[in-house]
């Protein structure tokens, strides 16, 4: 016989057919499991959802110098809190997908050439590419003020062009014949 779920777990699986646990309270709030189902961590996240503490981090901390470490000292300051919280959401997920890609390694080494190719990464996108770039501007202009860096590395960078949309906007010459009642 398969063993029960703990209580107020429930599982749903999205649209795109992955797995996603929740704890929730009657018509509660749902809280999410973000780790793996059945692992030691899945545990400890479930045990902090039904108390309602804090979820447990991983014990990695960020090395002096690398970009991870940055971009938590960028999350301090002004800079970053100043931001509308729409754009602190955006960027705080174009970070974590920065700090997956290449946290571990000194933001000493961003180079130009190394933020084209993050944008060149994103540019079946044209709108994702800008929002890394204006991202990593916010950055590194940041870390240059406060003497982090000699060099901002996304100076001279430029943003993608913009996709061309289908037809054209509607001009005066266009309109004039629903203007003037011509059509009619």
């Amino acid at each position: 016989m398969p063993r029960p779920r703990p209580p107020h777990l429930h599982r749903q699986v999205t649209r795109h057919g992955k797995t996603v646990w929740y704890v929730r309270f009657g018509k509660g709030p749902r809280v999410r499991i973000r780790a793996e189902f059945g692992t030691p961590e899945f545990g400890a996240e479930y045990q902090a959802a039904i108390t309602g503490a804090a979820r447990p981090r991983q014990a990695k901390g960020e090395a002096v110098g690398t970009l991870e470490w940055l971009i938590a000292r960028h999350h301090e300051t002004t800079a970053w809190t100043a931001l509308s919280g729409a754009t602190r959401r955006q960027r705080e997920n174009i970070f974590l997908h920065v700090i997956d890609a290449a946290g571990a390694k000194p933001f000493a080494k961003i180079t130009p050439e190394v933020i084209m190719a993050g944008r060149e990464r994103r540019a079946s996108t044209p709108a994702q590419a800008r929002n890394f770039l204006d991202a990593m501007r916010g950055l590194f202009r940041w870390a240059t003020e406060a003497k982090l860096v000699k060099q901002d590395p996304t100076v001279g960078v430029r943003n993608p062009p913009r996709k061309a949309s289908e037809g054209s906007s509607h001009g005066p010459k266009s309109m004039w014949p629903a203007i003037s009642g011509a059509g009619l």
